[in-house]
């Protein structure tokens, strides 16, 4: 016997008690349910890993380590948010020590990639910001890239791409918790 799915638009609609649809058609929706999270959870992974080849293009294209890199976009991320990092919160953030901090900043220094500003309310304090290069390099190699995903963000409506800005925020919030969860306790 085949699976009959409700659907409703294009969003599946679960099969409940009492509106005349049997047990064995709930349980092909919930494999249908199973198959699209499969799928998405599939998709992500895809994602992940084309990102990840691309970050390992890049820093070899700009002699960089590969921690170098995590650092900038880390960097880059904090000072775009208005928020920068210092070096301690950099180290944490990366799970390096704080001489090995040190080191992957100083690199990054040396590079023009990144600067550090005494911060001017607390001038002990050292923030790090992105520097001229890093937004030269950066530019140059992800501009295009940004250009083709404006392209492919055109064939989206505007709840299309609410949907996937909610999806993808609460499911980075959720892998985020669940790192924390996992992860040794760190010093500091």
């Amino acid at each position: 016997m085949r699976c009959r799915i409700v659907e409703q638009g294009s969003v599946f609609r679960p099969p409940g008690r009492g509106n005349g649809v049997s047990r064995r058609s709930r349980c092909c929706y919930r494999r249908a349910v199973d198959g699209d999270r499969d799928e998405l959870v599939r998709l992500l992974q895809a994602y992940a890993a084309e990102a990840e080849r691309l970050s390992h293009v890049f820093a070899d294209r700009h002699g960089m380590h590969a921690t170098d890199l995590s650092a900038l976009l880390a960097v880059m991320q904090a000072d775009r948010a208005g928020a920068p990092l210092t070096p301690g919160r950099l180290g944490r953030h990366l799970g390096l020590s704080s001489g090995a901090t040190t080191a992957v900043v100083d690199r990054l220094e040396r590079a023009d990639h990144v600067r550090r500003a005494r911060d001017d309310r607390d001038r002990r304090r050292v923030t790090l910001h992105y520097g001229a290069a890093a937004e030269q390099v950066g530019s140059a190699f992800f501009g295009p890239l940004g250009a083709r995903m404006d392209e492919l963000l055109a064939g989206y409506d505007a709840a299309e791409l609410a949907a996937a800005r909610r999806f993808l925020g609460e499911a980075t919030e959720m892998v985020r918790a669940y790192r924390e969860s996992v992860a040794p306790p760190t010093g500091g």
